[in-house]
C-alpha cells in the first residue's frame, strides 16, 4: 500500500521530518487527553517519546517483553528472525494505561526489516482502538515511516491513522524541533508552522549533485544506489534535495538530503 510522500519540515533548522504539508498557521484542536505509547530497544525511540510527552504534559506508557530482547543487535535479530520463521509474536506486559481514557494515541517504534518492531505486533493484536486517533511515530536507520504506516492500516483495528512522524537515529538530536512542527500541523500545540516551497521538478543530477549525494550516503553501512534525477528548493541555511535512486535490480527509491553552507550534507530518509 503506497502513502503519499511526507513533507519534510524542520523550524529553525530548516531539517526534514516525514509528515504531509499543512497551511502556514494551525489553529490548536479543542482539548484533547493524549498518550504515547512506545517500545524502545537501544532508547532512541524513547528519546522521542519523552520528547513528545514533554511538549504535550501528557502521559506515557511502554511497552514491556515478558523476556527482553538481548541488547546485543546481533542476538536481537536472531531472535526476530527465528520469531518470524516460526509465526509466533513475544509476549509483553500489561500496558500501564488504558487506551479507552484517550482521545489520540501516539504509537512509537523502531523500524525492524522495513516495518515496527515485533513487539509493537503483539501489542496491536491485542488492541481495539475503538475508532481513537493514532498517530505513528518512529525511529530508523534509513527510512520506514511509508512502509511501517501502510501495516498499521491493516493490523491497527479499528484506529484513525493519522499522518506521522519518523527520524533517523542519526539525526535524533533534532528531535524537539520537528517534533514541535508535527504537533502544530496536527492541531495540539500552539504555534506557527513552517511552510517549505515544493521540491523543483526531478532533472537528471549533475556532477556536483552526485558529489553531495555521496557525501550525505557515503558513511552508510549499506549501499542506497545511484542517484538518476533530482528536484530540489531552499531551506534556512542551505538546500534540500530529492533524490530519485535507483538499486540492485533497477529497484526505485527517493532519499532526501539536507545540504547547509558549511555543514557536510546529511541524508534524512530512504522511501522506498
Amino acid at each position: 500500500m503506497k502513502i503519499k510522500l511526507m513533507t519534510l519540515i524542520a523550524a529553525l533548522l530548516g531539517a526534514t521530518v516525514a509528515y504531509s504539508s499543512a497551511p502556514k498557521t494551525a489553529e490548536p484542536a479543542k482539548q484533547t487527553k493524549a498518550l504515547v505509547i512506545f517500545y524502545s530497544q537501544s532508547n532512541t525511540t524513547r528519546t522521542v517519546a519523552q520528547e513528545i510527552q514533554k511538549q504535550l504534559n501528557c502521559d506515557i506508557a511502554e511497552i514491556e517483553c515478558v523476556e527482553p530482547y538481548s541488547g546485543d543487535f546481533g542476538q536481537t535479530i536472531q531472535r526476530w528472525q527465528k520469531e518470524q520463521k516460526e509465526g509466533t509474536l513475544p509476549e509483553i506486559k500489561p500496558l500501564a494505561k488504558n487506551i479507552s481514557d484517550y482521545d489520540v494515541i501516539f504509537l512509537g517504534y523502531p523500524i525492524w526489516g522495513g516495518t515496527y518492531a515485533i513487539p509493537v505486533a503483539t501489542f496491536l493484536k491485542n488492541t481495539d482502538f475503538g475508532g481513537k486517533k493514532l498517530v505513528p511515530f518512529c525511529t530508523f536507520g534509513s527510512g520506514g515511516l511509508n512502509t511501517s504506516v501502510a501495516e498499521l492500516q491493516k493490523n491497527a483495528k479499528n484506529a484513525k491513522i493519522q499522518d506521522g512522524y519518523g527520524i533517523r537515529q542519526a539525526r535524533v538530536a533534532n528531535a524537539p524541533a520537528e517534533v514541535e512542527q508535527f504537533l502544530i500541523q496536527l492541531g495540539l500545540k500552539e504555534g506557527e508552522l513552517v511552510k517549505l516551497p515544493d521540491f523543483s521538478e526531478q532533472k537528471a543530477v549533475t556532477d556536483n549533485e552526485k558529489e553531495i549525494f555521496q557525501k550525505a550516503c557515503s558513511s552508510y553501512q549499506m549501499p542506497l544506489g545511484n542517484p538518476v534525477t533530482v528536484g530540489s528548493r531552499p531551506i534556512k541555511g542551505g538546500t534540500e534535495y530529492l533524490f530519485t535512486v535507483e538499486g540492485q535490480g533497477g529497484a526505485k527509491s527517493q532519499i532526501y538530503v539536507l545540504a547547509k553552507v558549511g555543514e557536510k550534507p546529511e541524508f534524512t530518509q530512504v522511501v522506498r
